[in-house]
């Protein structure tokens, strides 16, 4: 890769590890729906603003839009609000690793759904990887439902991956399908966030939360989707997914210098066994 490149990997990786750190953050005065559906809500209007910038028009007809809906319960509104819901009981940087699995996850579904073969190698690195989660765990029972929906959230995310491959069939342009699926998210999420949350009855979060908002949203969702699009056709998506590596990197460093978070020793051995994973999974053979 170019140094353009590794610069927009790197770049890539502080804004979705950072995005652990934001809801972290915003979770110290507002329940985890209300992260989500702000997340999703001003991301999607700051998309709509850069389409508009680029004079792009916005996705057009029934089937794409209900296949948008489906992208955006699964790549969005699911996995933003598990994590959220994670993060009340384990750290960003925890939750980060959990999510390196999503690759692993996408080679089963890809499998299952005869898009890609299973094979010797990939198999090792599904094993390896899911030992590493098993490490992890390391028999906190405590922290048990969050890290199960830790990992329910990488699934959604692999369901997504798979789900996604239509919209360049359907001719729907990679801003075009993020815009889509975070408004599709925003639309899901309304009605529970003020069923559940009562917004109205909410105190004011303050500024470092709405600090938090604003960045989740602008940095971590809409500048983060169109680094990710641009870095897709610059580098490809093989080598895309080493960003996979880079996001727990980051979003450890950025909770230990901003929040004084410490991962344990079985959290990066398991790690390293996620990664070992991911590279046997990432490998062409």
């Amino acid at each position: 890769m170019e140094l353009k490149d590794w610069t927009r990997l790197i770049a890539l990786s502080l804004l979705w590890g950072g995005s652990f750190l934001f809801v972290e953050i915003a979770l110290e005065r507002l329940p985890p729906l209300s992260v989500v559906w702000a997340r999703v809500s001003l991301g999607a209007v700051l998309i709509a603003l850069m389409l508009n910038a680029g004079r792009a028009s916005l996705p057009r007809g029934w089937a794409v839009w209900r296949a948008l809906m489906v992208m955006g319960f699964l790549n969005n509104a699911v996995p933003f609000s598990l994590f959220a819901f994670a993060q009340g009981e384990v750290s960003g940087s925890l939750a980060a690793i959990h999510n390196a699995t999503t690759p692993l996850f996408g080679v089963v579904v890809a499998h299952v759904a005869g898009a890609e073969r299973m094979t010797r190698l990939r198999l090792a690195g599904l094993l390896s990887g899911f030992a590493g989660v098993v490490i992890m765990a390391g028999g906190g029972a405590g922290a048990l439902p969050a890290m199960v929906a830790c990992l329910a959230a990488a699934f959604s995310y692999a369901l997504a991956g798979v789900w996604g491959r239509r919209f360049k069939a359907m001719g729907v342009a990679p801003m075009q399908a993020a815009f889509g699926q975070v408004t599709a998210a925003a639309v899901i999420v309304t009605p529970l966030w003020l069923l559940v949350d009562r917004p109205w009855m909410l105190d004011w979060p303050g500024g470092r939360v709405m600090g938090a908002l604003i960045g989740i949203a602008a940095l971590s969702t809409a500048l983060a989707y169109a680094i990710y699009f641009r870095l897709l056709a610059s580098a490809g998506a093989v080598r895309l997914l080493l960003v996979t590596f880079l996001i727990p990197v980051s979003a450890a460093l950025l909770g230990a210098l901003v929040l004084d978070e410490r991962l344990e020793l079985q959290h990066y051995a398991g790690f390293a066994l996620i990664a070992a994973g991911l590279w046997a999974v990432a490998r062409r053979v």
